[in-house]
């Protein structure tokens, strides 16, 4: 995030011949959503004078509350390369805040930003560096997205194969254009799937350009006549799609993950930090694995890992602890979110399981590097390792019986996401799929 000021927003609006700008926020959902003002309205704009119907919003307000104000951060402004360069179009992320100017509890942000204060009182500060999956499919003649690909390209193909590198190369140009620094992009295991990783941020920086990443490669992928969706497991004969996050701690610049001494290169903060992830997993599901499709990609991906273990170097392990020149990029590798999930609300538990496990020298059980869905059941359970939930709803019980990441949502949003998501369990719950009609309409 860049440092900027007022003034600074006020020139670069001239001198860029800006003419909109969007104050982007995000629902509780992870749903990016979006004011737009003309800039002739930059002074209201950078008051805090932007109003907007919370009620509109699921999970944010009832009618009786329902003003709700958008405070512009300055260091988020940006222009969109993808829209007309005379007359350019630009965004600024928002928090939201109440009209007695408190900060919205319902605002994932906040929850997010009030994390982050916690880590910062025990004196660290945190990285993420995620790494986003999703799918290009082609569209109809209609424009509507279909899951069908021409697409034979595997893990890290080149054109002919990968039919999806003209849209990939356009989706990173945009991006680096916009601030980002996209350490890696390629085609993923399956067929149409690519990945693109970006480079380290602090926690906010990192929810913000995970929203905007993915506005990015949607609107790009329109361009080139192609759907993208980050849907967990979009078609069952593939490999679906994940977000890895790779985290660590810093205090004073350095990694506090790193101890060159221990034969994991892990630090006594790297081991407690784990320990309170591991401890809290289950719980975090329900926001790292927000949809009732993401199941089908824990129940049925080998990359996606769904026992709870960690390892050195097993990749099929939840938890990784992969090392760079002796312990110099040290950091945990958390493996089964996906990218449905809201970044502010997973950073945010995330943060709160590591700070519970710092705070309580909670450490984690022996590492296993053998690859927990190939033992039997008997030696998972010598082992002692658990598993992750395997529907939505599972996952929910799992939170609402978890005090430390219920706190860490707040109350508001703890209880409006359950809520939503309950009732989105209940709804395919009474649905008919077309594998049941295919599998009994002819038998029974």
């Amino acid at each position: 995030m860049r440092n900027l000021m007022q003034e600074d927003i006020v020139t670069m609006v001239q001198e860029e011949d800006v003419e909109f700008i969007r104050l982007q926020f995000t629902d509780v959902l992870g749903n990016l959503k979006n004011m737009a003002v003309t800039s002739s309205q930059l002074s209201k704009i950078l008051k805090n004078e932007c109003k907007f119907d919370g009620s509109a919003i699921e999970g944010f307000v009832g009618e009786d509350e329902a003003d709700l104000y958008l405070h512009p951060i300055p260091g988020t402004f940006e222009t969109f390369p993808w829209r007309p360069q005379q007359g350019k179009v630009a965004r600024m992320v928002c928090d939201v805040y109440r009209q007695d100017g408190e900060p919205f509890e319902g605002d994932p942000r906040y929850v997010l930003r009030r994390a982050v204060d916690r880590l910062k009182e025990l004196g660290y500060g945190f990285e993420v560096g995620p790494e986003c999956e999703f799918f290009l499919f082609n569209t109809d003649d209609n424009t509507m997205p279909t899951t069908k690909t021409m697409e034979q390209a595997g893990f890290f193909d080149v054109g002919p194969l990968d039919f999806g590198e003209n849209a990939r190369r356009d989706i990173v140009l945009a991006l680096e254009d916009m601030g980002f620094v996209a350490e890696s992009s390629h085609p993923e295991k399956s067929p149409a799937q690519h990945e693109i990783c970006f480079r380290y941020d602090e926690p906010l920086a990192t929810a913000d350009n995970i929203m905007t990443f993915k506005l990015a490669v949607r609107t790009i992928a329109r361009r080139h006549g192609l759907h993208c969706t980050f849907m967990p497991k979009p078609r069952a004969d593939v490999n679906g799609s994940g977000m890895r996050l790779n985290v660590n701690l810093t205090q004073d610049g350095r990694n506090c993950f790193r101890d060159s001494q221990d034969p994991n290169f892990m630090s006594k903060e790297a081991y407690y930090f784990l320990g309170g992830l591991m401890k809290h997993v289950k719980g975090i599901t329900a926001i790292a694995n927000p949809l009732v499709n993401s199941y089908k990609r824990l129940a049925n991906d080998s990359d996606a890992p769904s026992y709870v273990s960690w390892s050195k170097m097993n990749r099929s392990a939840l938890f990784r602890i992969p090392t760079i020149r002796r312990g110099e990029g040290t950091r945990i590798e958390f493996g089964s979110p996906d990218a449905a999930a809201n970044p502010y609300l997973l950073l945010a538990v995330c943060l709160e399981a590591g700070i519970d496990g710092i705070k309580n020298q909670i450490e984690p059980p022996e590492k296993l590097e053998k690859n927990a869905a190939l033992m039997t059941a008997a030696e998972r359970e010598e082992a002692k390792v658990d598993k992750l939930p395997m529907t939505l709803e599972e996952a929910l019980d799992e939170l609402e019986k978890d005090q430390v990441l219920m706190d860490a949502l707040g109350e508001h949003v703890a209880k409006k996401y359950i809520a939503i998501k309950r009732a989105e369990c209940e709804a395919y719950n009474k649905s008919i799929s077309q594998w049941e009609l295919e599998e009994y309409l002819y038998k029974y």
